[in-house]
């Protein structure tokens, strides 16, 4: 047997379909780029161009695979979601337009009004405390040794799920934001800060999505942060080799910038990486492989954090694809993070217990350091917990109390599961404000 029909033998076999990545022309599926090559789809200003901005631009680009119940549905979502919409050719072709309002990828960018539920009686739209903790514009500093900067609040789709609704996607009917775009002085004051700070090793490029900064700004950012001594790492954090791998695919200089303050990092004995995002098995096809493959011949090391949703890959045999997926492009699997407690967001969200189930089938499919670590991002700054490391989960009232005795010695941090995922007796406890609050002390006072 030739090692070409061995392959396509072993990709039929259940346990290898991470193998199998989509390579046909699914775009012209959509009527509006039925006509459009492949080289032309391949192209990222192609990509840019035709991006989906506005709701009506669905109805045009669908045609007749948009149904009126379709579009009164997404007009719904638009009134009531805090993000607006942006979303690539690539990302909204490969959506299963047939059948939407299941589709996983429709589900974290296109928001339906049928969709949403009440948010919890205790989210908060800064859950993560990230501007309480910044001590300049642009820069949380939480842990001792690390800083997330986020330069731009700019991406090139926004996802339903943002845990920065509150700064990303522009203001919409119900969110009033003030966002920013590059601002080298604000860079500089922060840097000036990191430098004051020799404790600071590790820093964390974000956003927004450091996709979005141009060749001279990625190379800006990158080389000031590693010429500073006591830096070591610095992340870009991106969705983009998730939902536009055609940046990496064509364009040149972008990924030559880049590639360059990798070369200027180990020149100075200093890792520079990146983090991206895939949250889903659907995102994955033969574009996303061809991006990885320049990315690992050039030695840069990318790692996944995908956030843990309901109805997009809070299953056995999704998860563990995504995390044999990735992990065959050369992506590390790193962190699934339990779902932040911000508005708009209680349909994606899972129970702790969901997460903790979901990790113990995953450990042990595949080689440990391709094993994503599920996490918990505390409300309230806490920082990044294992979904086990609880001091008390009251299951049955979807209450878990933390500590993080080294980020914020003797802070006392909850998390609460999905209130519709609980049993009507505790639905109904929750309607009352005083005995909430009650079942809250209760919990806390079980670690005091």
């Amino acid at each position: 047997m030739s090692e070409t029909n061995k392959l396509e033998n072993d990709i039929k076999i259940p346990e290898l379909q991470h193998r199998n990545f989509r390579d046909d022309e699914f775009w012209k599926k959509i009527p509006a780029w039925s006509g459009v090559k492949r080289e032309e789809f391949a192209d990222h200003k192609w990509q840019v161009k035709n991006s989906i901005r506005k709701i009506k631009q669905v109805q045009e680009i669908l045609g007749p695979l948009c149904t009126p119940e379709l579009m009164s549905d997404l007009e719904a979502g638009q009134k009531i979601t805090p993000m607006n919409i942006r979303i690539t050719p690539y990302v909204f072709a490969l959506i299963n337009w047939v059948k939407p309002w299941d589709d996983p990828l429709r589900k974290q960018f296109l928001p339906l009004g049928s969709q949403f539920l009440d948010d919890h009686p205790y989210y908060e739209s800064d859950s993560l405390s990230e501007d309480t903790d910044s001590p300049v514009s642009m820069l949380t500093h939480r842990y001792p040794d690390k800083v997330l900067f986020l330069p731009t609040t700019i991406c090139p789709v926004y996802c339903s799920y943002c845990t920065r609704s509150r700064l990303i996607g522009g203001s919409t009917e119900t969110v009033e934001k003030e966002t920013y775009g590059a601002n080298q002085k604000k860079w500089d004051d922060a840097f000036e800060y990191i430098l004051r700070n020799p404790l600071i090793e590790d820093v964390v490029i974000s956003g927004g999505d450091s996709y979005m900064l141009t060749a001279p700004q990625l190379k800006y950012i990158g080389e000031s942060l590693l010429k500073i001594p006591h830096i070591r790492r610095i992340r870009y954090a991106t969705k983009g080799i998730a939902i536009f791998p055609q940046k990496i695919l064509t364009d040149d200089a972008w990924l030559q910038a880049l590639t360059e303050v990798h070369e200027f990092g180990r020149s100075y004995g200093k890792q520079v990486v990146i983090h991206t995002h895939f949250s889903s098995p659907k995102e994955i096809t033969k574009w996303n492989q061809l991006a990885m493959e320049r990315l690992f011949s050039r030695g840069i090391i990318v790692r996944n954090q995908a956030v843990l949703q309901a109805g997009v890959n809070d299953t056995v045999d999704s998860m563990v694809k995504l995390t044999r997926q990735v992990g065959f492009m050369n992506i590390q699997p790193y962190y699934v993070y339990m779902h932040d407690m911000v508005p708009g967001c209680e349909h994606f969200r899972t129970t702790l217990r969901e997460a903790i189930e979901l990790e113990k089938a995953v450990r042990g499919t595949t080689a440990g350091f391709n094993t994503p670590t599920f996490v918990c991002d505390l409300p309230g700054g806490g920082g990044k917990r294992h979904v086990a490391s609880y001091e008390y989960y009251d299951e049955e009232n979807g209450i878990s109390v933390w500590k993080a005795p080294y980020v914020k010695p003797g802070a006392v941090f909850t998390y609460y599961d999905p209130i519709h995922k609980l049993s009507p007796e505790a639905q109904k406890r929750w309607q009352d404000p005083k005995m909430r609050e009650a079942m809250v002390k209760e919990a806390i006072n079980k670690v005091s």
